[in-house]
């Protein structure tokens, strides 16, 4: 190795997210003292995969290898749904430890289509999990090439619904072309980029260093396809050496390099890694070998000028690590991949070692967000670092902080320019109420917090509502809104939008505001309309809190409106509910019904025929004899057996009999109609015209009943309904 040789190590070697994520978990239940198996080696590196064993952890292949009381470790590969089924059954304690890169893929194809499409290596754990968790048919392919002569051998797949997905550790130039061939051949094809960003991030630095070093170094498990994807990238652009362990490097020759890359797939520990880079500097005297970061890092100058330049005995690769992370200051504003969630916590990829993760409680401010709703597993989220440990080597992030520093320069432009912020009220305090917006807190006076003074602060908590900054104060950072000028302004919007359409006879969905001893205030949307209380019902009420509560939601229509004082009069109850529309309908004359009685006079007893009409029982209709009076063969309440014997729709009455229902051969002739001459019999005829009595709601009129007996002569045709007619030839036989 030439003087003044230089080594590059690649900012992003080492584990990435979804392999720390099962390393960690795994020595954690070691060190809890649970005997613990991995299904399948937990990672492709035979160092990790043999000081797990060292540690008592065995390797199993099938759910029936677990031993009773053993955690098994689903490694961050995945495994088929009919494994995890296994392992339920058998009742065998498990983690899933499964990447969220590649859990995203096992949805992504778990739905119903023609045929899922999976660039990768067939015998790959990973491939064969995400083979498992389709629907549809699942081919998989390792190369473009392979995929050209499937779609040109193979069936028609033009109009077919194709879900094509990618190895989370594919080839991301490969995979561009795999996607050029699909969108030729497929017009119906869903295409997912699922090449994480860690592998995507590692293989283009890895590819920038190769182009610019004489020689690169790849560290890594030979059954690794991470390792394989970067060997293959280094190998195009500089002869490049592929080792698992520092004893390998023996065998390279970096004769006449002056610069010198090293990078790591996924699976290689920091430790090895660290061990490469020693080895590497033994080769040659210690200070002619400079450490330098890619040039695309931030501090690569820091690096580059740090006086006294540290040699690589006295900066390992860890160090190194920890060098690119000292611009991870307090309040640095940074990008997340969301990888996963848990009950504390959401798990980000910020793209260094470091494990990023939001406490729940620095999501958002607003109460009710719920991340596992809002986010999806790779979305991308603005933070701001709260805190960095490098001894658990774990960053600390915040988005409602981030939120909130974007929030108050925007609320700050608001005043000026009187834009609208949504939010939620998160409290109600004395005197008004505290909106969450953007990450900020706005204070709302109850004066401006609702549009009536009436309603109570309380029914606003938890309520998305809209807002107007009218003042800030940026010393103090606080901010005063109004929530009444925004709903003025669109009950303005909407009365005006109202009034330009409206006509008689629209029918509106509304809500019951309030109600009033003489109607209803219904909103039908911005304005207000009046239902009359004689519109509710068709049967007459007291209040209308008999038909209606507030809030109620109700369809009514337009039955006036008057432009000038904008008053609009709604209606409520519907024709086809009109009680006489329903007899009608439903209860011809002649017709049986079940009658209770409501009501006694002299002349006769009221019965309900249906709610809302009641009819007349004439006294001679009750019974087949003479009654004194209806009390003695009924009483209030008592149901009935009637006939319908006539109906006068004009004017609302409706005459009933019972003694039509009745057998007429046990009719009893009483004394009085065996005595009575036979001249009074037109007298009896006339007794009929009673029926023509109102009914019920016309009340008034039936102390004028007995006046309606004394009617003349020539009403009488009326009678020839009436079964009293049958009586006079009794009354003659009587005479004679």
């Amino acid at each position: 190795m030439a003087a003044g040789t230089r080594i590059i190590p690649a900012k992003t070697a080492g584990f990435c997210f979804g392999v720390d994520r099962a390393v960690r978990t795994t020595y954690d239940l070691v060190a809890a003292g649970k005997a613990v198996a991995t299904f399948g080696p937990l990672i492709h590196n035979p160092q990790v995969v043999d000081d797990l064993r060292e540690k008592g952890v065995r390797t199993i292949t099938s759910p029936q290898g677990a031993r009773p009381g053993e955690t098994v470790v689903i490694r961050a590969h995945g495994v088929p749904p009919c494994v995890i089924e296994e392992l339920r059954q058998a009742g065998v304690d498990f983690v899933d430890a499964t990447c969220p890169f590649v859990q995203k893929i096992h949805r992504l194809v778990h739905v119903p289509c023609d045929a899922v499409w999976i660039a990768g290596d067939a015998a790959h754990p990973e491939v064969q999990g995400i083979v498992g968790h389709a629907i549809a048919p699942a081919t998989v392919f390792p190369d473009a090439e392979t995929l050209e002569k499937l779609l040109s051998s193979g069936p028609d797949y033009s109009d077919k619904e194709i879900i094509c997905v990618a190895q989370t550790t594919f080839s991301i130039e490969e995979w561009k072309n795999c996607k050029k061939n699909i969108k030729k051949v497929c017009t119906n094809a869903k295409i997912f980029d699922t090449i994480c960003n860690a592998t995507q991030d590692r293989q283009s630095e890895a590819e920038t260093l190769a182009r610019a070093s004489d020689a690169m170094v790849v560290v890594g498990g030979r059954h690794s396809s991470n390792t394989a994807k970067l060997f293959a990238v280094c190998s195009a652009h500089c002869p490049t050496f592929l080792i698992e362990q520092p004893s390998e490097l023996s065998a390279a020759s970096f004769s006449g390099c002056s610069r010198i890359g090293v990078t790591a797939g996924a699976s290689t520990p920091a430790g090895i890694i660290k061990e490469v880079l020693k080895t590497m500097s033994e080769i040659v005297e210690t200070n002619s070998v400079e450490l330098e970061q890619t040039a695309d890092t931030a501090v690569a100058e820091e690096v580059k000028n740090a006086e006294p330049a540290k040699s690589i005995d006295e900066m390992d690769f860890s160090e190194a690590l920890e060098e690119s992370l000292k611009s991870m200051s307090t309040d640095q504003k940074v990008k997340g991949v969301v990888m996963g969630f848990s009950p504390t916590e959401i798990q980000v990829d910020i793209g260094r070692k470091h494990a990023g993760f939001v406490p729940l409680d620095e999501y958002s401010n607003d109460p009710t967000a719920d991340p596992q709703k809002d986010l999806k597993i790779g979305d991308e989220i603005n933070l701001i670092i709260m805190k960095t440990n490098d001894a658990e080597g774990t960053v600390m992030l915040s988005k409602k902080r981030y939120d909130a520093a974007q929030a108050w320069n925007d609320v700050m432009d608001a005043e000026a320019d009187g834009a609208i912020f949504e939010g939620v009220v998160t409290d109600v305090i004395k005197g008004g109420v505290l909106v969450a917006t953007k990450g900020i807190r706005v204070f709302v006076p109850a004066s401006l917090a609702t549009e009536s003074r009436n309603q109570p602060l309380d029914d606003l908590l938890r309520t998305k509502v809209r807002l107007r900054i009218i003042e800030v104060n940026k010393q103090r950072k606080r901010a005063v809104g109004s929530i009444k000028a925004v709903l003025r302004e669109e009950r303005k919007e909407k009365a005006d939008a109202f009034w330009a359409h409206a006509a008689v006879g629209q029918v509106y969905q509304g809500t019951v505001k309030s109600l009033t001893s003489y109607g209803a205030f219904v909103d039908i949307g911005g304005v207000d309309g009046m239902v009359h209380i004689s519109e509710l019902s068709w049967k007459r009420i007291e209040h209308p809190s008999e038909v209606l509560k507030v809030g109620d939601e109700v369809e009514v229509y337009i039955k006036a409106l008057d432009d000038e004082k904008k008053k609009i009069s709604l209606g409520y109850k519907k024709a086809e509910d009109n009680p006489w529309e329903i007899l009608r309908r439903n209860y011809p004359e002649g017709s049986v019904v079940d009658a209770e009685i409501v009501g006694m006079t002299t002349f006769g007893a009221f019965a309900r025929v249906i709610p809302g009409i009641d009819g007349l029982i004439h006294i001679s209709q009750i019974a087949n004899r003479r009654i004194e009076k209806p009390q003695d063969e009924l009483s209030i309440g008592q149901t009935v057996k009637v006939k319908i014997t006539g109906i006068d729709f004009d004017k609302k009455r409706v005459s009933l009999s019972i003694r039509a229902l009745l057998d007429p051969a046990l009719e009893i002739p009483s004394i009085e109609e065996e005595d009575a001459p036979a001249e009074e019999a037109p007298a009896v005829e006339e007794a009929p015209a009673v029926e023509e009595a109102p009914a019920v709601e016309e009340a008034p009129a039936v102390e004028e009943a007995p006046a309606v007996e004394e009617a003349p002569a020539e009403e009488a045709p009326a009678a020839e309904e009436a079964p009293a007619a049958e009586e006079a030839p009794a009354a003659e036989e009587a005479a004679e």
